[in-house]
């Protein structure tokens, strides 16, 4: 599975430097005010997508930044770690016990 997964990355990585290769001709962006940018196609390309993974966690920031203040004043009873459930191993003193771990993963 490991391997099947590098070769699809690699698959990803060929196919979009074949891309690059294509397409080295100049492009023009135009601006406001008769200002424009002239970039090669692929270069312009990279700038949009970065441009919009930016955008994009910029738009996240302000719902996470309300979800981390939200956690914090939560009380430490009632944090998602106090509600799992202790391991028992026949003793009675629970205060050295940790919580069992719930592992999630793909």
């Amino acid at each position: 599975m490991k391997y099947l997964l590098w070769l699809l990355k690699a698959a990803i990585f060929f196919t979009l430097f074949a891309f690059a290769l294509n397409n080295q001709h100049d492009a023009t962006v135009n601006f406001f005010f008769g200002t424009h940018w002239r970039a090669p196609l692929v270069l312009v390309v990279l700038v949009a997508f970065a441009g919009g993974i930016v955008v994009g966690a910029l738009g996240m920031l302000p719902g996470w930044w309300k979800h981390r203040s939200n956690a914090a004043k939560l009380p430490a009873a009632a944090s998602p770690a106090a509600a799992l459930p202790v391991a028992n191993n026949g003793s009675n003193n629970n205060s050295n016990e940790l919580p069992v771990a719930r592992h999630h993963g793909l």
